[in-house]
């Protein structure tokens, strides 16, 4: 179970970060991601991330990662644009090889150099403090030991996974960032203060790919209420309790108590959104 300083997430608190559009909104005043994932060994990161993302709602996406990766992407969502522009905000790492290029190592430190708020996941978590706007980071347990080694922090896996919440708080005093930390129970630790335990979702929801949808729904919050995480950065913890919330209770509405795939995580989406703002 949490401990007692961990605030509940759930439906009521998510519900407030679902951008809505209003007439005269069109898809830039909706928001623009950036998204540079995947890559020639692992296109399908990409393809799932940009489906998590577009299935939450946002204006437009832009995919600027690797050719092989980016024809999946438009295999699947035809209305993704692959030049590279302004944008709200941006994911970045799902599916990236550990090594990094010159080109590539170049191309992540442009965008983290940019200001604006990005999602950090997988392939980038190295990079966790390099940022020169708000940074949200996406690990699971065995990612998040090599991110406090960055602030000189040694762990295990193991001491992580006994108690999760309180290594999620120590790696955002650490680093600056906003943690959230993937699990049964989700723990997302802002460096100000704010934190959360997100049930997420049943155990069908631990699949392959699911972390990458998961990252696609945090960035469609981000880059939609990016006005909001200018004006006070700890907004991140909100947007990534609530990315965790409606990825679980998606999960849950696509299992129906069987087993499911990532791409049914994302798919169920929708109405998961459209039941919240009915009710």
């Amino acid at each position: 179970m949490p401990e007692p300083d961990w605030a509940s997430f759930g439906a009521e608190r998510s519900t407030r970060w679902i951008a809505v559009p209003e007439a005269g909104d069109d898809k830039y005043s909706r928001g623009v991601l950036g998204v540079l994932t995947g890559s020639d060994r692992f296109p399908g990161a990409a393809v799932l991330g940009v489906e998590g993302a577009s299935r939450t709602g946002v204006g437009m996406i832009r995919y600027v990662g690797p050719a092989r990766a980016a024809d999946f992407v438009l295999h699947r969502r035809p209305e993704i644009v692959t030049v590279d522009g302004r944008v709200q905000a941006w994911l970045v790492g799902s599916g990236m090889p550990p090594e990094r290029d010159e080109a590539l190592e170049q191309q992540v430190r442009d965008i983290l150099g940019q200001g604006v708020p990005v999602v950090l996941d997988a392939g980038a978590l190295d990079l966790a403090t390099a940022g020169s706007g708000p940074v949200v980071l996406t690990p699971h347990y065995g990612e998040l030991v090599p991110v406090l080694a960055l602030a000189g922090v040694e762990t295990d896996r193991a001491a992580v996974e006994a108690d999760p919440g309180a290594w999620a708080a120590r790696a955002a005093r650490e680093t600056g960032a906003t943690v959230l930390l993937k699990g049964a129970t989700t723990f997302i630790a802002d460096a100000s203060g704010p934190r959360f335990a997100v049930q997420a979702g049943p155990p069908w929801v631990a699949t392959a790919g699911a972390g990458d949808v998961l990252g696609g729904v945090l960035g469609a919050l981000v880059a939609t209420h990016a006005d909001e995480v200018a004006a006070d950065p700890s907004v991140l913890a909100e947007l990534a309790a609530a990315a965790a919330w409606l990825h679980g209770e998606a999960g849950r509405r696509a299992s129906g108590g069987g087993p499911i795939v990532a791409l049914d995580i994302a798919a169920a989406l929708p109405e998961v959104l459209a039941g919240l703002l009915a009710a």
